[in-house]
């Protein structure tokens, strides 16, 4: 049973804008920390956005300034807004749910967001 439920993505031109959102299902609690990372061909997982349950963020270098993390503590639920999109950002994107400091991570399923030249 998928756990966390993404939604969102698509394809996009050059200087555009996409959202996606994230729900995780199976928390019972308070969720320690979200995000996305990414994955393209050939290429590590990377991270992309992570926002702590206090609302603290951190962003990759190459995302910053255009890309917005936000979430909503009650729906455990994680949102990216990404403006400006560059072919480079071409990638398949991961949720993820930390929900203790400790605890090991929940990911979601992907979701493909291509951005052509």
């Amino acid at each position: 049973q998928q756990q966390l439920v993404e939604s969102g993505g698509g394809l996009v031109q050059a200087g555009g804008s996409l959202r996606l959102s994230c729900v995780d299902s199976g928390a019972m609690f308070s969720i320690y920390r979200m995000g996305w990372y990414r994955q393209a061909p050939g290429k590590a997982r990377e991270l992309v956005a992570v926002i702590t349950s206090d609302g603290t963020t951190s962003y990759a270098d190459s995302v910053k300034d255009r890309f917005t993390i936000s979430r909503d503590n009650a729906k455990k639920s994680v949102s990216l807004q990404m403006n400006d999109l560059k072919p480079e950002d071409t990638a398949v994107y991961y949720c993820n749910s930390r929900r203790r400091i400790s605890s090991p991570d929940y990911w979601g399923q992907g979701t493909q967001v291509t951005v052509s030249s």
